[in-house]
C-alpha cells in the first residue's frame, strides 16, 4: 500500500511543514510553459492571487513561452530552465531546487509532477511538494504515449514522496486514489481558481463576432481544445438536430489537431454556414457574457473551468453529465442542465429548453463565486500548513 501524506484542506494541520503566519510564505510554481490550457491558466490565476496577498512568487518554466505569459502579474518572477522536454529538464530543475531552496512547490499534471518529485529526491533540504491532478487519471493514461505515459506508470510510486496529492474535483480525487491504490481520503481536493477580479472586467468587453453583434439568431457557445475527450462530433450532431427545428448558430472557441476533421464533419452535415470554428481567443469571457447558451459535450473532464466561467458570466449552461466535474459544479443540475454522455437527442432538447427558458442569471453568478481565486489561495496555503489570519485570531481568543 502506498502511503501518501495527507493534508486537510481549509484547516490547519499541526503536522504540516509550517506553523507560522503568511508573513513568511514564499511560493514556487513549476510548469512546462504557459500555453493556453486549463492547468496553465490555473497556475497564472493562483500566482497572481498570491501576489495580491503580498506573497513572493516565483514561476519555474522549462520554456518561457505561451499565450498566457501576457496575463502573468509582473511581480511574479520567472526562472527559465531553457529545456525542451520535461524529462530532459529534471537535472536542471534539481540544480535550481538545490541552489534556490524553494520553500514549497506547486506542480500540476502528471508528467510535471513526476519531474519535480524526481528532481527533489536528491536535495538535502527538500521543498514541501503539492502535486495536483487536473483530469481523470485512468482516462488520460490511455491517451498518452512515450515518456508522458511512462510518467503515468511511475506516478503510483513517486507520489508517496509528495507532501500533498490533490485532485481538482471530487471525481478526480476518486480517480487518482484508485490509480494510487489508496483510500480517497488520502487524496485532497483543491479546486481551481476561476473567478478573479479581472473576470467581470473582461466579460464586459465587446465580443468581437458578427453573430454576437447582430443578435438576429440565438448563438450557442462552446469553449475548449479540439480534442477527443470534448466529443465535438456529438456537439455537431446535436446542433444539426436543433438547427433542423429552429434558427440557431454555434461558435466554437479553441484550437486542436481535430479542427480540420470537425470542419469537414460540419460540411458533411450541411451546417457549416451556421458553425464557426474561430480558434483561440484571449478573452472567451466576452463571448460567454454575450451568448444565449453555453454548451459542453465532453465524454470526461477533470473540473472544467469553462463551466464556472460561463456561470460567472450568467450564461445558461447545458452539459453532459460526464466524469467528472459538471455534476459537482452545477450541483446535480441546480445551476445548469445535465444530460447523459453521448446522447445527441437529449443534448439538442436541453439546449432548446435553455433557449426557451434561460432562467435567472443571479443564482448562477452567486454560485460561481464559490470558486474564487482568493478561496483557492487560502486552500493551497492551508494545505501547505500555513495558518490563515482568521485562524490565528481564533487561537488568540
Amino acid at each position: 500500500m502506498i502511503s501518501i501524506v495527507r493534508r486537510r484542506i481549509n484547516c490547519y494541520n499541526p503536522n504540516a511543514m509550517n506553523t507560522q503566519s503568511l508573513d513568511t510564505v514564499r511560493a514556487t510554481f513549476f510548469a512546462h510553459d504557459l500555453r493556453a490550457g486549463g492547468a496553465e491558466r490555473s497556475v497564472i490565476r493562483l500566482a497572481n492571487a498570491m501576489v495580491r496577498r503580498n506573497i513572493p512568487v516565483e514561476l519555474v518554466l522549462i520554456n518561457r513561452t505561451g499565450a498566457f505569459l501576457s496575463e502573468l502579474d509582473p511581480q511574479v518572477s520567472i526562472f527559465e530552465l531553457s529545456g525542451n522536454r520535461t524529462a530532459t529538464s529534471i537535472f536542471s530543475l534539481y540544480r535550481y531546487i538545490k541552489a534556490a531552496r524553494p520553500q514549497f512547490i506547486i506542480a500540476s499534471m502528471t508528467h510535471i509532477n513526476a519531474a519535480v518529485i524526481l528532481a527533489s529526491l536528491f536535495v538535502l533540504t527538500r521543498p514541501f511538494l503539492i502535486v495536483v491532478e487536473h483530469n481523470q487519471y485512468d482516462m488520460n493514461l490511455v491517451q498518452k504515449s512515450g515518456l508522458v505515459r511512462l510518467a503515468y506508470r511511475l506516478a503510483p510510486l513517486l507520489y508517496r514522496f509528495a507532501d500533498v496529492v490533490a485532485g481538482v474535483s471530487e471525481g478526480v480525487r476518486v480517480s487518482v486514489a484508485r490509480a494510487m491504490g489508496v483510500s480517497r481520503d488520502t487524496v485532497s481536493v483543491l479546486y481551481n481558481p476561476v473567478v478573479t477580479p479581472e473576470l467581470t472586467i473582461k466579460a464586459a468587453e465587446p465580443a468581437r463576432h458578427d453573430w454576437l453583434i447582430s443578435r438576429d439568431v440565438p448563438v450557442i457557445l462552446a469553449v475548449g481544445r479540439l480534442m477527443p475527450s470534448k466529443n465535438y462530433p456529438l456537439m455537431l450532431e446535436a446542433f444539426s438536430k436543433l438547427r433542423s427545428t429552429r434558427p440557431v448558430r454555434l461558435i466554437v472557441l479553441g484550437e486542436g489537431k481535430l479542427r480540420p476533421d470537425l470542419e469537414s464533419l460540419a460540411g458533411m452535415k450541411g451546417i457549416s454556414s451556421d458553425v464557426d470554428f474561430v480558434g483561440f481567443r484571449d478573452n472567451p469571457l466576452a463571448f460567454m457574457k454575450a451568448c444565449d447558451v453555453f454548451l459542453m459535450s465532453s465524454d470526461w473532464e477533470g473540473h472544467p473551468t469553462v463551466l464556472i466561467e460561463a456561470m460567472a458570466c450568467g450564461a445558461p449552461i447545458v452539459s453532459t453529465d460526464c466524469r467528472s466535474g459538471p455534476g459537482e459544479i452545477l450541483c446535480d443540475g441546480s445551476f445548469g442542465r445535465l444530460v447523459p454522455v453521448g446522447d445527441a437527442e437529449a443534448l439538442a432538447d436541453a439546449v432548446s429548453n435553455a433557449l426557451d427558458d434561460p432562467g435567472d442569471p443571479a443564482p448562477r453568478i452567486a454560485h460561481a463565486n464559490t470558486f474564487s481565486d482568493d478561496r483557492a489561495v487560502t486552500a493551497y496555503l492551508s494545505a501547505a500548513g500555513f495558518k490563515m489570519a482568521e485562524e490565528m485570531k481564533t487561537e488568540a481568543v
